[in-house]
């Protein structure tokens, strides 16, 4: 190396030094260090003589003159020995002879204890430069940081203007350094290795030569990897200004730095236990730390947003967050929180949520896990929460039981952690959290809480009757407590989500507190994209009438019902399953050294149960070896007069369905709604698509094969049922940051209730009879009798309509209100009993309307045959999202859950006409397909959508023909020869030209009228 390259590096230490010892640390010398035992010895000990006189003095009459050699290698031989090494005789000192010595000061949790803060200001933090670490060489390590002569971190620093990048920092570790040494020695010293320069970070705990796994450990840049520009010096000033500051090391070994032992199964079937040394990605620690840092500020009764793509190490944040929200103090040493709960939406409990916390606290008692298949849930979560534990871990599912079944808890402050926050955690589950959790004290508490809380107050003390004190008080357990902060936890966040989890920004919309992007998490290896290699196929198929003549059916119904026939036909399905065998086959089956697995989304439980019988018989007539498919579906399916549960069709119990399809025995394992979300197997290769997918649905169905494994450098997507531009945007709202497109405006409740009201079905006289008795404190004896008769005048008007379609719109108008109410109540202040009212009257009635099956005469199975189907491949390539693709999520707009106007009826065989004439029998699949390419471009068209909402279909078709023309001669080199064919023939011009201005007109009312309805 040049004398100037050697310069510009020792500049680049220089930096670093300087401001380390200009913040209390002091300046190591190299001479000093012991390589054999891998300490300071000098400081270390100077440290235990000046911190712990006595026991140093008790030590000597033992040892006499041979104290200090004594004492440093048993020191050694503890490290050596401890299942945690060096991390556990920081925390808990060491034995010797009976005399225990304290290796570090550990920080304080508040300032309560003056002797405590004494002690920790006593450790000692040295930065040592160019340190000789191998005594069988003089080899040197750039730079390593000391706490009381341990070491704790090394450093190689490489400066890009000598040519030399992190990259060769990370290569010089992985090949230049001897992790034999007891410096470089796993778990005995130091914790961490970082790489180095001006632009990156990267850390490794687990020095093994080339198989070393070095991590980023990068604050992002604008949503994607790497550093943002720093104006006052190098990108990565962070690290040492920061991080390697003295209270944030002592805080990141005290609270963070763990170690963990997983069981792994080998290609041969075999187990093996193996060891990590976590220490946290950057992300993780700034999450933790701003979240703790606002709890500490503003003190419960918060919300905070985590949107943390999949390969974030989410479970280890929410271990992380619940160990330090424990001993989170406010600024007086007030304890904010008395007891974390951890919810998560997975009705199994995550045992390794649980084994992750539980790390941290060794007393008994501090973590209790309520799971789902303990018989007495109710019970023990309430002992759990009035007996004071500390971390509770529970489902969503079981603040229903502690609510029916214990009284009102003591005056607490909780934090609730959400795993996978969605909108399952703004419904009438989360509202029994509140209300369980909700303080007692209303007077006391609410005298002391935020603003927002005034006007209930005086709302509460204006009331005239007891039945109004109970309808607010019902009102202000809907929304947020004063004494409960909520943190939840999600990589797709919907609109709920955000309204309810997010923090308002400067422009008016809720955000995310803390982001970890999925295109951060792509670029810098922690998933795989599982768009970069996507294939879509589309059925191309034709129907014809079978046994009646032509029976009038309802169009819409029958539609549907003419597809989930192709769908479930067993040719269509038969021929899905070649297609997947052959990919299987020739493809997937070579991937991660031969042990690459594939996932079949099927589109009902039904569905899923016929790919089970083609897939074995297929497998059985084609003598196909070494592939066997499980599949999965919930309850008992009934097909042509026979029973099937996955037990039968397996051989094996439900639970045993992801520790099975982890052997080598099976390779393919088909679904319908089940291990969709959540499932995590990183052998999961391939996935083949026969669902229709939107949203957020789609995300997360397709990042089951996102997981990183050893061997596995992409993925693969075979697509029968999705378009891949619908794919794509269904990616991007969370590609980078997630916005939501509206907030949702209050005032749409009053127009929700007017809709209802139009209908004159419910009375408002029954419901402040209803509400009389609904919400008494004390339910007597006839009360369940009054309430069924102030319904039972509702349930007969609705009865005496005679328009299904009427029918139909007011359950949907009902649905719309009572869904849009109960998440709105939680964020919003309402002093509105009347809507209260409305929404317990409403939602009652809808449980006791009949039950009605829309669009009788739908069925049509029996009236129909395939006459004709073809698959073909329509798209092959990358879908993978850059830098400033995004899409914005849709806010809660109020919109129906049913209804959709009168039925269509028409002739079967009109039905038959249009859908073959959709799926391309006349032309062609390739003319069909573009046909609807320009349909759908066409009512996306600003300028047409102005032309017919504003003329009638007449007046519409003169600027559509221009535009159908156009959008023909654009796709010209894609179909030249129906692009003459149009140019050519007048009478073909004009049929095309009528009927798509026709579509497109009607398409365009049709979705104007259903924003209207829903804005």
């Amino acid at each position: 190396m040049t004398s100037t390259k050697v310069h510009l590096e020792k500049k680049f230490e220089e930096e670093i030094e300087a401001h380390l010892l200009a913040n209390g640390y002091q300046k190591g010398d190299p001479k000093n260090f012991n390589a054999t035992l891998g300490f300071d010895s000098n400081v270390l000990l100077s440290f235990l003589k000046s911190t712990q006189p006595k026991e140093w003095e008790k030590l000597q009459k033992s040892y006499g003159s041979e104290t200090e050699t004594k004492v440093l290698k048993y020191i050694r031989a503890e490290i050596n020995r401890k299942q945690g090494g060096v991390i556990d005789v920081i925390r808990g000192g060491i034995i010797d002879r009976g005399i225990k010595l304290k290796l570090a000061f550990m920080p304080p949790s508040s300032g309560l204890n003056e002797e405590v803060i004494r002690q920790y200001k006593t450790n000692i933090f040295t930065v040592t430069r160019q340190l000789p670490y191998n005594p069988r060489s003089k080899e040197t390590i750039d730079t390593v940081l000391f706490l009381n002569g341990i070491p704790i971190a090394t450093l190689e620093l490489k400066n890009p203007l000598t040519g030399q990048t992190v990259q060769n920092a990370i290569s010089q570790y992985r090949y230049d350094r001897d992790p034999s040494t007891e410096i470089l020695s796993f778990k005995t010293g130091a914790i961490v290795h970082f790489a180095v320069d001006p632009d990156e970070v990267y850390m490794a705990t687990h020095l093994t030569r080339g198989g070393t796994k070095f991590l980023p450990f990068n604050k992002g840049n604008d949503g994607g990897a790497g550093n943002p520009l720093n104006r006052k010096g190098f990108k990565t000033s962070y690290l040492w200004e920061e991080i390697l500051q003295k209270d944030s090391l002592m805080d990141i070994l005290g609270k963070f730095v763990q170690t963990q032992t997983e069981t792994r199964k080998l290609p041969n079937g075999t187990k093996t236990k193996v060891e990590k040394l976590l220490f946290p990605r950057y992300h993780q620690l700034d999450c933790v730390r701003k979240c703790a840092d606002d709890a500490k500020e503003k003190g419960a009764g918060q919300a905070y947003l985590i949107q943390h793509s999949a390969g974030s190490g989410k479970t280890n944040s929410i271990a992380w967050l619940a160990h330090r929200l424990t001993t989170l103090h406010s600024k007086d040493d007030k304890t904010v929180f008395d007891s974390v709960i951890v919810v998560t939406d997975r009705i199994v409990l995550d045992d390794q949520l649980q084994d992750a916390i539980s790390q941290f606290e060794h007393k008994s008692g501090v973590v209790e896990a309520i799971k789902s298949n303990e018989g007495s849930k109710s019970s023990k979560l309430g002992e759990a929460l009035t007996g004071g534990k500390k971390i509770i871990i529970v489902t969503i599912q079981s603040f229903g039981f502690v609510l029916e079944k214990i009284g009102k808890l003591p005056d607490r402050r909780y934090a609730v952690i959400v795993d996978e926050a969605h909108s399952s955690q703004t419904g009438e589950a989360a509202t029994s959290l509140r209300k369980t959790l909700g303080k007692k004290s209303d007077e006391e508490e609410l005298a002391a809480a935020a603003k927002e809380q005034e006007k209930e107050d005086k709302a509460l003390d204006g009331a005239e009757d007891e039945n109004e004190k109970a309808i607010l008080a019902l009102m202000k357990a809907r929304k947020r407590q004063p004494n409960m902060s909520f943190f939840g936890f999600t990589a797709t966040p919907k609109g709920k989500t955000l309204e309810y989890f997010g923090r308002k920004g400067e422009d008016g919309k809720p955000h995310a507190f803390h982001l970890y992007s999925m295109r951060q998490a792509i670029e810098e290896g922690f998933i795989l994209d599982v768009l970069r290699n996507y294939v879509t196929y589309s059925t191309y198929w034709r129907i014809a009438a079978g046994k009646t003549k032509d029976p009038e059916v309802e169009k819409r119904k029958a539609s549907r019902s003419a597809v989930k026939f192709v769908e479930l036909h067993s040719y269509n399905i038969a021929q899905k399953v070649l297609i997947i065998l052959e990919h299987f086959l020739s493809f997937t089956s070579k991937k991660i050294d031969g042990r690459a697995k594939a996932m079949v989304v099927t589109s009902s439980r039904k569905a899923a149960v016929r790919y089970k019988q083609a897939f074995d018989k297929i497998l059985v007539e084609k003598r196909i070896k070494g592939i066997k498919a499980l599949v999965a579906f919930s309850g008992e399916v009934e097909d042509k007069g026979k029973s099937y549960t996955e037990t039968k069709m397996n051989g094996i119990s439900s639970r045993q369905i992801p520790e099975k399809f982890d052997t080598d025995e099976y390779q393919v394992l088909l679904v319908a709604d089940k291990f969709q979300t959540g499932f995590d197997q990183p052998l999961l290769h391939t996935l083949f698509v026969d669902k229709k997918l939107n949203g957020v649905q789609a995300v997360q169905t397709l990042s089951r094969v996102n997981r990183t494994y050893p061997g596995k450098d992409d993925t693969f997507i075979l697509d029968f049922v999705n378009e891949a531009e619908d794919i794509k945007k269904a990616f991007k709202p969370f590609f980078e940051t997630t916005e939501i497109d509206k907030v949702t405006d209050p005032n749409i409740l009053y127009k929700l209730r007017d809709e209802v009201d139009e209908h004159k079905i419910i009375y408002q006289d029954d419901v402040e009879d209803f509400a009389l008795i609904a919400f008494k404190e004390k339910a007597g004896p006839t009360d369940q009798g009054k309430i069924n008769a102030l319904l039972d005048p509702a349930v007969t008007r609705y009865r005496e309509i005679q328009d299904e379609g009427d029918k139909r719109d007011f359950v949907g108008d009902l649905q719309a209100f009572v869904r849009t109410y109960a998440f709105l109540a939680q964020i919003m202040d309402f002093e509105d009993t009347a809507l209260e009212k409305f929404h317990a009257y409403g939602k009652l009635l809808l449980a006791k309307l009949p039950k009605t099956r829309w669009g009788g005469g739908g069925n049509i199975d029996d009236e129909i045959k395939l006459s004709f189907y073809r698959a073909k491949k329509t798209f092959e390539g990358s879908l993978s999202l850059v830098a400033g693709d995004t899409g914005k999520v849709t806010g809660l707009l109020g919109g129906k859950a049913g209804g959709g106007g009168e039925p269509i009826l028409t002739r079967l065989s009109t039905i038959v006409g249009l859908l073959n004439e959709r799926f391309g029998a006349e032309l062609g699949p390739e003319d069909q397909l573009l046909f609807d390419q320009i349909e759908g471009d066409l009512v996306r068209d600003a300028e047409l959508q102005k032309q017919a909402k504003n003329n009638d279909l007449q007046n519409f078709s003169y600027p559509a023909k221009e535009k159908i023309s156009g959008a023909f001669l654009e796709r010209t080199e894609r179909n030249h020869g129906l692009y003459s064919k149009y140019l050519s023939e007048v009478d073909f011009r004009d049929v095309i030209e009528t009927m798509l201005s026709q579509r497109v007109h009607e398409r365009i009312l049709q979705e104007a009228e259903e924003l209207r309805k829903t804005a």
